[in-house]
Formats: structure tokens, sequence, C-alpha cells
């Protein structure tokens, strides 16, 4: 099977003592605290730990299983709606089968997403379904390849050649909220994103832009992206409008297109403190819904991801691996729906519209 390729023996307490020149039990009472062991001999079980990479396992020898019970999620983060929504989906789908699901978060971190998987490796997990950080080419997939985890990427990827695939189809959703926009008239569209998100900006941004410019060549799309959170973009965005300010109102654009949840609440957030009003003035989508979206006034635009659909098939691709199901790994694209609501409309078509573009 392709993603059990290249499997590593993990480094054992036998090792260990091996290179230190000790006994298996002087490396256990190093391992624990024991301070009563001499100090070259804790030094050199250090040195050998760090060279071997060797991790305590935690399952006691007469405990220890091929595997548990167990399925293992990891996520960017949990505040979003669409990944609080994931792991309970993902988790009344593995309680379905008899398993128990342990989420983390990465916190949008790439080390600690390593980091959290070699812990559930140590638990030997049945599988793992991973929603990495930037993409599929992160350092926690290939830790999972390199130990024959079984496994399943989700979200920020587009298709890998060792496991498989689920995802929302961004590049559809987005040439959709191009058609949408163009068709009202905007020429001068703002996309703001977040760079850390590779995969998933660089579709969604690909896909807007690509079918913007078929319809209309004369569009002008200017991009912001942020490098690693939202404070950044909040200064970037800030910078942007002022140097639109600044010039002819015609360089203000009439209509922003955020590429992620946070995104589209710091645009929204900058409009209203410049005393923008949504759709007379600027127009606004945001990928991704979420519930304060559709009860503010005005409602924003979204394009709705299928969550329920992604964890549905992601689980079903993971326990075909995990019951031994062979194949090449298959990637698979969820389309989206684009939901134009009322914080959009076509540019300089209201009470506020001295500050935008007129056609």
């Amino acid at each position: 099977m392709a993603h059990r390729q290249a499997q590593q023996r993990r480094p054992s307490i036998h090792d260990v003592a091996s290179h230190a020149g000790v006994s298996a039990a002087t490396v256990s009472k190093v391992m624990a605290g024991v301070t009563t062991v001499k100090p070259e001999n804790a030094q050199r079980v250090f040195d050998a730990v760090e060279l071997l990479g060797y991790r305590v396992d935690p399952l006691a020898s007469d405990m220890r299983r091929a595997k548990r019970r167990i399925i293992g999620a990891i996520m960017p983060e949990f505040e979003s709606e669409f990944f609080g929504q994931m792991v309970t989906q993902l988790e009344s789908l593995a309680e379905q089968r008899g398993y128990t699901l342990v989420a983390a978060s990465s916190r949008e971190s790439e080390a600690r997403e390593k980091e959290i998987l070699e812990r559930m490796h140590d638990w030997r997990v049945a599988g793992v379904v991973l929603a990495p950080v930037r993409n599929e080419h992160g350092p926690a997939a290939e830790f999972m390849k390199a130990n024959g985890m079984t496994g399943v990427l989700i979200d920020r990827v587009l298709s890998d050649d060792a496991f498989d695939t689920v995802s929302a189809d961004s590049a559809a959703a987005s040439a959709e909220v191009a058609r949408e926009l163009i068709g009202k008239g905007h020429r001068h569209i703002l996309v703001v994103g977040l760079g850390e998100q590779a995969a998933t900006v660089r579709a969604r941004l690909d896909g807007f832009r690509g079918t913007a410019l078929a319809l209309a060549p004369d569009v002008r799309i200017d991009v912001v992206l942020a490098e690693s959170d939202v404070e950044p973009l909040r200064a970037q965005l800030r910078d942007y409008f002022d140097q639109g300010e600044g010039g002819s109102r015609g360089n203000r654009p009439t209509a922003v297109y955020s590429l992620f949840l946070k995104g589209t609440l710091v645009a929204l957030s900058e409009f209203r403190r410049r005393g923008w009003h949504c759709p007379n003035d600027i127009s606004l989508v945001g990928f991704d819904d979420a519930e304060w979206m559709q009860v503010t006034w005005p409602a924003i635009a979204a394009v709705v991801q299928p969550v329920r659909q992604i964890a549905g098939h992601a689980m079903e691709a993971l326990f075909a691996r995990i019951e031994g199901g062979e194949g090449p790994p298959r990637a698979r694209l969820e389309p989206c729906q684009v939901l134009m609501r009322e914080s959009v409309g076509s540019p300089g078509n209201g009470p506020h519209s001295g500050g935008g573009n007129r056609q």
C-alpha cells in the first residue's frame, strides 16, 4: 500500500542502552528522572536519546497492541465554525464504528502539528485525519509517510501520492464568486488572504483570477496576503485603503473577496472604521460562512463549505484503508455553495456611492 512504504522501526529503549553502554534499566531510571544514576551515565543516555530520536512509549509492554481503537484528528485551529463542526462530525462518525476520536489543534504551527502527530504515533492510533497548516507536503505528512501511518488529508490539500485527500472545491467556488461580481459590474476587486494557508490560497486565488480575467480582461485585481496572522493583515489593509484614499477615488476597489473567515471580519471592521457601507460603498464576499455573517446587517455573502460531506468521505476513505483497502490514493473535491447575500450589489449604486467606482 502506497502510504505504508518506507516504514522505519522505532528506536527502542534497548537501542538507547546499547548506544550509551548502560543497561535498559538505567535508561528507564534516567527517563523517569531518578537522580541516583551516575551523572556521566545519565549524560550518555541523554546523548543517545537525542541522537537516536528516541521517545518514551506510553504503552506498557503488557498492554502493547498493534493498533488501538483510536482515531486521531489534527486541525489548524478550533476557533472557526468550520473546524469546530469538522471535529464534531468526525467524532460522531468514529464513534459509530466503535472508535474514539482524539482531536488536537496545531494552532497554525507546522512544528506543533508534527509534535502532535508523533504523540499520536506513540499512542498507536489506528488512523489520522490531518488538516495541515499549509499543504500536503508539510513535516507532519512526511512523518506519516516515513512511519507507515494510515491517514487521510483534508482541507488545505490538493492531491497526494501517498494519502487520500478530501477538500472543498475552492477553485470552482471562487470562479462562481468571480462570475457574480463581474456580472454585477465590478471591475476593481481586492482579494485578501493568509499566506500560510498555501494550498487553499492558491486554489481560491487562481480560480477567482482566471474566471474574472476571462469574463472581463480589463478587470483590476489587487491582492493583499498577510503572512501568518490577522493583525498584520489589518495593518496591510489600512495601508492599502489609505493609498486609495490619498489618490483619486477611482483607486478604491468596489468589492472585496476574502479568502478566509477572519479576513472577512477584518475587512468589515475596516469598512466600518472608515464609515463605508455594504453594498452601497463597497461589496464584500467571504470564503467560509459563520453565524455572525448571517445575522449582521447587511448579511455577508459567503462561500459555504460542505463540512458534513468532507468529514463523511474522509472517514469512509480512512476506514477503508484501516480495513486493508488497496489501490492508489484518491483526491476528492466536494462542491461548495455560494450565497450572495445583501453585502453584494452593483458598484456606485446607493446613497454613499460617492467614494466608489462609477461604471
